[in-house]
């Protein structure tokens, strides 16, 4: 029976979402994540009323019912149970801008997944989604091949170490492709295929698989070792092919040589010189990043603990950054530019548990517990020419698990994997034409009603995609603006971008305040400071447990009070850093921001510990000792600075100065006559700014009272190169050190 217009046009609409994907907005803040989620809602809201009509008519239409729906359906309940008792529930509701995840966003994915199931009753509706998806994971993959180039076309290009396709992120990219490269595989061995369709088949695997690899994702690598290794050997175990036993014990060779490579290879000369080899040979837990993985997973679990409420309801989706917060292992901060803040668990079964409690992941589990349930019984209820489906989702879901524990998903992943789900789900009934039922005899209110829902529906995407998509966009422009030097105009676009007030706002608040710290010095009217501040004021309001718009209104009043001993904005600047001390006791960079505070009242004593404070959280970061060598020289405590001095340029996370800092620490060194000191420093200016004649001839004379007779010589001879006024005294200082000029 031939389908309706209504259906047709659903399905079609739904075959689009394949495609949100591909989608990158370049002129905006999170260009891979905001785009997609605005179009992907916008086209759910549009397409979801068209649904309520068609099954208005054609009840049919209504949603199948299995245990992978109702696993979707309670997962949703308990993320919108746990919204409602999360510790900031917009945060919970309406996600971050970088994520863009949320319930709000969430509920469109469940909304996806029923009218997928419903409208695509037959198999080939279910394999052309499939061939589509493949399709479109084949162009993000060559979108990645593009960013090795230099070609301007591609977002992120400039021959990039780890290439991200048109996700965004190497690890979010790994783990989309995994969905391409399995359901490639799968569909290749697939009996009715014609040689062109092995061929697309079998090049796009290959092309995604190799791309995952240059992504140098090492949990995502595993992940498609383990979900190659399940391929094989369930192949095996169905077909009993000898080719495939071949294949399996070659594989496992070859990772049994990987492993033993990496391991005695790993400090080699040829893995040393290749970025890539050393970081996927790296396989120790004492690796930096599996330290960072682990410190969030240890900080999420511990706040997890917290209560009776977080045990079984989490702090709130969204939310990862409270607890991590509020436990935050200072080793995190290895020094300006370290990563301190994170608001994912990079871990989607420890996320999962600690924002949204026991039975967020007793939900999420069930999610994936039932869904390899049903594969496997399909898998041995099928005839052979069938079970490679099975084979290769079985093979799929065990990788995307594995992902998943290092990872967490974002609105591609989520896309293709609801898409999975609805194949599976769909995998466990009978294939039917469409009978539909008669139609109900009140078309003229059926119509207003769906004009009534549309227009509903509009103004819905004008408020929570639209007027946030211009908000997003004003703002990038300020930013231009300032690149352009234009410090006025981008004031005006700030400024204009706040008065949307709509999602996003605790971005853009940030990125006006920030725009501020960095041109302090060109912004001659302090009353856009006061007005950054009434804007920041607001994040507080809505993200009452976050110690970051508290940092950033201490900073906001630091700059109203710097140069005024006795204002009353650096008392303020203080009240606001020790509230966010109280969310985040062991940040370090707070006692910084109380550090600054205290020298701009010149009280060096209570500066000094707070910078002491700071160096205690974290031994091994030079910029602590910096800032507390700079008060103590203050206080008179020459020796107790030099010697902080010396710390800040020996720790692991040593201080690397600036040409303005290391002319401060050579004062400093001056005035003991520290020699060893003065050269460190001499060393570094030298390096900062090589053509200036004073500083190598400064050098040279370190070098000859430290008995570096060559080295003097060297950086005499460069002074009078540089600067040939130079060049009768530096002839006679290199003759007095008994060389020929």
């Amino acid at each position: 029976m031939k389908e309706s217009f209504l259906a047709r046009f659903i399905k079609y609409g739904l075959y689009a979402v394949a495609f949100v994907p591909l989608i990158i907005f370049d002129d905006f803040i999170s260009p891979f994540h905001f785009g997609k989620v605005i179009i992907f809602r916008s086209l759910i809201e549009i397409l979801f009323v068209f649904y309520l009509a068609l099954i208005w008519r054609d009840k049919t239409y209504l949603p199948k019912r299995d245990s992978i729906f109702w696993s979707l359906v309670a997962f949703t309940a308990v993320f919108g149970l746990t919204t409602i008792f999360s510790i900031q529930v917009y945060e919970s509701f309406w996600g971050t801008l970088e994520r863009m995840g949320g319930f709000w966003t969430f509920i469109h994915y469940l909304a996806y997944f029923v009218m997928a199931t419903a409208l695509f009753k037959r198999t080939q509706d279910w394999f052309k989604w499939l061939d589509i998806a493949i399709f479109v994971g084949l162009l993000s993959a060559l979108y990645g091949f593009g960013q090795k180039t230099d070609i301007d076309f591609f977002v992120g290009s400039g021959n990039r170490a780890r290439i991200f396709g048109t996700i965004g992120n190497a690890a979010l990219f790994s783990g989309y492709e995994l969905f391409t490269t399995f359901l490639a595989l799968a569909f290749y061995f697939k009996s009715d295929n014609s040689p062109k369709r092995k061929l697309f088949y079998g090049g796009t695997f290959l092309i995604s698989a190799l791309s995952i690899l240059m992504t140098a994702v090492r949990g995502s690598l595993l992940g498609l070792a383990l979900g190659l290794f399940v391929f094989a050997l369930l192949y095996v175990w169905k077909f009993n092919s000898h080719r495939a036993k071949n294949l399996l014990v070659g594989f496992v060779v070859l990772v049994v040589a990987f492993a033993g490579f990496s391991f005695l290879f790993n400090d080699s000369k040829l893995v040393k010189s290749s970025s890539y080899l050393t970081r996927i040979t790296d396989l120790s837990v004492k690796s930096y990043t599996i330290q960072t993985r682990l410190w969030a997973w240890e900080a999420g679990l511990k706040g997890w603990k917290e209560s009776a409420k977080t045990i079984v309801l989490g702090w709130g989706p969204e939310n990862f950054n409270v607890p991590f917060s509020k436990n935050f292992n200072p080793q995190f901060y290895a020094g300006p530019g370290a990563e301190t803040f994170f608001d994912r668990a990079h871990n989607m079964f420890v996320e999962v548990l600690v924002t949204m409690g026991l039975i967020g992941l007793l939900s999420y589990l069930a999610v994936f517990v039932l869904a390899f349930k049903k594969i496997w019984l399909k898998l041995k209820n099928t005839s052979s020419s069938e079970a490679v489906m099975y084979i290769g989702s079985f093979a799929l879901l065990s990788a995307y698990a594995v992902h998943n524990f290092f990872f967490f998903d974002t609105s591609a992943n989520f896309i293709l994997f609801f898409t999975f789900l609805g194949f599976l789900s769909f995998a466990g009934k009978n294939e039917t034409e469409h009978m539909p039922q008669k139609q109900d005899r009140t078309p003229q209110l059926q119509q207003l009603v769906l004009v009534v829902l549309l227009i509903l529906v509009s103004c819905i995407i004008y408020k929570t995609n639209i007027e946030p998509a211009k908000a997003n966009y004003t703002v990038t422009r300020g930013i231009v603006r300032g690149w352009d030097n234009d410090t006025e105009g981008a004031v005006e676009k700030f400024k204009q971008a706040m008065s949307y007030d709509t999602f996003g706002m605790y971005e853009y608040r940030h990125r006006f305040a920030q725009y501020v710290f960095d041109n302090d010095d060109k912004i001659k009217n302090r009353e856009v400071i006061l007005d950054v501040i009434e804007e920041v004021k607001k994040n507080t309001q809505t993200h009452s447990a976050d110690y970051l718009p508290l940092l950033y209104l201490s900073r906001l009043n630091i700059l109203l009070g710097q140069g005024d001993t006795e204002s009353e904005y650096n008392d303020i600047a203080l009240e606001y850093a020790n509230k966010a001390l109280e969310i985040a006791p062991t940040f370090v960079r707070t006692y910084f921001e109380i550090g600054q505070v205290y020298i701009s009242k010149h009280d060096y004593k209570k500066a000094a510990e707070a910078f002491k404070k700071a160096s205690e959280l974290n031994p091994q970061v030079g910029i602590s000792y910096w800032y507390w060598a700079v008060v103590e020289n203050e206080l008179g405590n020459i020796k107790l600075a030099q010697e902080l001095l010396d710390k800040a340029l020996t720790v692991e996370y040593r201080f690397v100065p600036s040409e303005s800092d290391a002319l401060r620490m050579a004062n400093i060194y001056i005035k003991t006559n520290n020699h060893k000191g003065l050269q460190i420093v001499f060393e570094r200016l030298v390096h900062i700014s090589p053509g200036n004649p004073q500083y190598h001839a400064s050098l040279a004379s370190l070098y000859a009272k430290s008995g570096n007779t060559d080295g003097a010589v060297e950086q005499a001879k460069k002074a009078a190169e540089l600067d040939p006024t130079f060049e009768a005294e530096a002839r006679a200082f290199v003759q007095s050190l008994g060389r020929e000029w």
